[in-house]
């Protein structure tokens, strides 16, 4: 088994300002650890995806927009979210990183991937970049795909909800999204009850959990509410948001992962597509020490390893309640739209 790693050492020079969370020592923490998988990692340095690529996703006045700002010399976009003079085109090349990732695959260099890169991408809907993130990296590289007549699974296992990834394909019959995210956490979005509209109703599943919420918790519910609509679903590919913020030592959420627990979604994931047609695309994770150790769980899942869990971290109980309730207000939601819940 091998894993393509994609990066490149201009993301690093995406300008976020004084002590952001997000800033270039998260992919160089990443980096360092890369050669304990030997051989098993292929690494290449993606290039930028097209205009054209961008604009199928994001509308052209508002890709305008945000290099009009750079090339004045950058700013904020928000309070959270800010560019620099280079920031446009290393966000075209990090929205190229997982188009590049899909071609190789699709030639058969490796037999997954994963691109690191700099902007985050998942919180970018299609006329509003925020939360980190200019462009929608993942978004970019589905809409690709269905373009190819693919049907697109996306995994979003970031503590924090992928609204732009939702709002994006919120009505495509093509991409299932399912998020498991905290709630109530930024930027607020990311409801049971949200399930699509038109040709997308029970194409997005949204899995919120409370503050402190263990991996075990996590992964029980993405087993009992999203198994069955993936396997209906019949992807041909899946998309996986990999941002590491759940862990239990991130500075900016609360929910109780260890870096196994990454391992474990991982590897859940991967039995929904064959080999060759995974990409995982870094989102957040802002200890730096942890989300080196999420990355390698990750990658370690990628290759199809296997992984003593770690006996010093206390195995969570499974919050049985918490996830027939969740399950509860899904069904619910789908009747509401006429559609009957998938057995389990």
């Amino acid at each position: 088994m091998t894993v393509l790693f994609g990066t490149h050492p201009e993301y690093l020079e995406h300008d976020t300002g004084l002590y952001h969370p997000e800033s270039a020592s998260r992919l160089e923490v990443i980096t360092s650890v890369l050669d304990r998988f030997g051989d098993g990692i292929v690494r290449f340095q993606p290039t930028p995806a097209s205009a054209a690529a961008v604009t199928g996703v994001h509308n052209g006045s508002h890709v305008a927009e945000i290099r009009q700002l750079c090339l004045m010399g950058g700013g904020p976009i928000d309070a959270d979210t800010q560019v620099g003079y280079q920031s446009y085109d290393i966000a075209l090349l990090a929205a190229g990183a997982g188009l590049d990732a899909i071609a190789r695959l699709q030639r058969g260099e490796g037999d997954a991937a994963f691109v690191a890169v700099r902007p985050p991408g998942h919180h970018a809907t299609a006329d509003t970049s925020m939360g980190f993130c200019l462009f929608n990296n993942i978004a970019i590289a589905a809409k690709t795909l269905v373009d190819q007549g693919e049907r697109v699974l996306i995994v979003d296992i970031d503590a924090h909800h992928g609204n732009g990834t939702q709002d994006i394909f919120y009505g495509e019959q093509s991409v299932l999204y399912v998020s498991i995210h905290q709630h109530p956490l930024y930027p607020g979005t990311g409801r049971v009850s949200d399930v699509g509209v038109s040709r997308g109703v029970g194409l997005t599943i949204n899995i919120p959990l409370p503050p402190r919420t263990s991996g075990q918790t996590a992964l029980a519910a993405l087993e009992s509410i999203a198994s069955s609509s993936i396997t209906s679903f019949e992807p041909t590919w899946m998309l996986i948001s990999a941002g590491f913020d759940g862990h239990r030592a991130d500075p900016l959420t609360d929910l109780g992962y260890g870096s196994d627990d990454f391992f474990n979604f991982t590897r859940w994931a991967l039995q929904y597509v064959p080999k060759q047609r995974t990409v995982a695309f870094l989102e957040g994770g802002y200890d730096l020490a942890a989300l080196a150790e999420s990355t390698v769980a990750a990658i370690e899942a990628l290759l199809g390893a296997s992984r003593k869990p770690d006996q010093l971290v206390p195995a969570g109980s499974v919050d049985k309640d918490l996830i027939a309730a969740l399950s509860r207000m899904r069904s619910a939601a789908l009747r509401h739209h006429d559609i009957d819940p998938p057995s389990h």
